[in-house]
């Protein structure tokens, strides 16, 4: 983990001692989580409080938990328009965090969809139209679909990056980039690696 949490956020020892709501927390417990990893411990809160995030962690110490509770306790659920982006490398990764995300999201009934390579264009048309609060997806997706304006910026208060270091030093570099130019000022940005 990089040293840029200020001293000000304390650890948490415990999931409850987050304030975040109640349903999300009813889907932290239920996915099996107990207590917070070391990562969990010292970014979630910052990511609560809407800072901007760089934080590195070995695989399998509960990064995806950690960006996901932060980003999902910040979304306006009165608010069914794009609040959070989360874009990952590959399709694999990105299944496997909207496998989590629905997980968490058991009780809290945000919506969610997935744009990635692979799956229909016209499906990602439609989800885009119905609303949805939490996108996850791959770069070169979720740049067409910024770039056909299906994909609103508007509301958008989070923009995480997992697996940051692969998305900006391979051929990613360029779409995160163009990604970067709908992004509104102001909005919080999260890499993680």
């Amino acid at each position: 983990m990089t040293d840029v949490i200020p001293k000000s956020y304390p650890e948490i020892e415990s999931f409850d001692e987050l304030e975040i709501p109640e349903d999300l927390l009813r889907g932290i417990y239920a996915y099996g989580y107990e207590t917070p990893s070391v990562i969990q411990k010292r970014a979630i809160v910052p990511i609560l409080k809407g800072r901007n995030l760089i934080a590195q962690s070995q695989s399998g110490t509960g990064k995806t938990a950690c960006f996901l509770i932060g980003a999902m306790a910040r979304v306006d659920k009165d608010c069914n328009e794009p609040q959070v982006l989360i874009i990952c490398p590959n399709r694999e990764l990105a299944n496997q965090i909207y496998y989590n995300f629905n997980s968490f999201n058991t009780y809290m009934k945000l919506t969610g969809t997935l744009l990635m390579g692979g799956t229909s264009v016209e499906d990602n048309f439609k989800a885009l139209d119905s609303g949805v609060q939490v996108i996850i997806g791959t770069p070169g997706r979720v740049f067409d679909m910024l770039r056909r304006y299906a994909l609103k910026t508007n509301k958008m208060k989070c923009f995480l990056m997992d697996e940051a270091d692969e998305m900006l030093s391979k051929g990613f570099k360029e779409q995160v980039y163009d990604i970067f130019q709908y992004i509104p000022k102001g909005v919080q940005i999260c890499a993680f690696s």
